[in-house]
């Protein structure tokens, strides 16, 4: 059993070897660092929600398992964040503890 860990570890490696992060940025709304929900443990990630073809700044938070989308005006910039939602509901994701 400790060999097909081993092995399947290793058969990630060139797909680990491959990723390179971006430097960190400092996004803004309004000139002022974008704030998030406490108590924090944000999750961000970018994607084109709306297909504009500019990538929104999609940040999960922990408390309620709620997504913001702040949508991307150009450089560091973003708009003010807005829920994630379906049929005008709040989307929450259940948390796992």
């Amino acid at each position: 059993m400790k060999n097909l860990i081993l092995l399947s570890l290793l058969s990630c490696l060139p797909t680990l070897e491959a990723i390179q992060l971006a430097p960190p940025i400092k996004a803004t709304i309004n000139d002022k660092p974008l704030r998030i929900e406490s108590p924090g443990y944000a999750a961000p990630c970018f994607a084109d929600i709306d297909g504009d073809g500019k990538k929104e700044l999609l940040v999960g938070q922990y408390k309620d398992g709620k997504i913001q989308i702040f949508p991307h005006l150009g450089g560091n910039k973003f708009a003010s964040g807005k829920w994630l939602k379906a049929d005008d509901k709040i989307i929450k994701i259940p948390g796992v503890w």
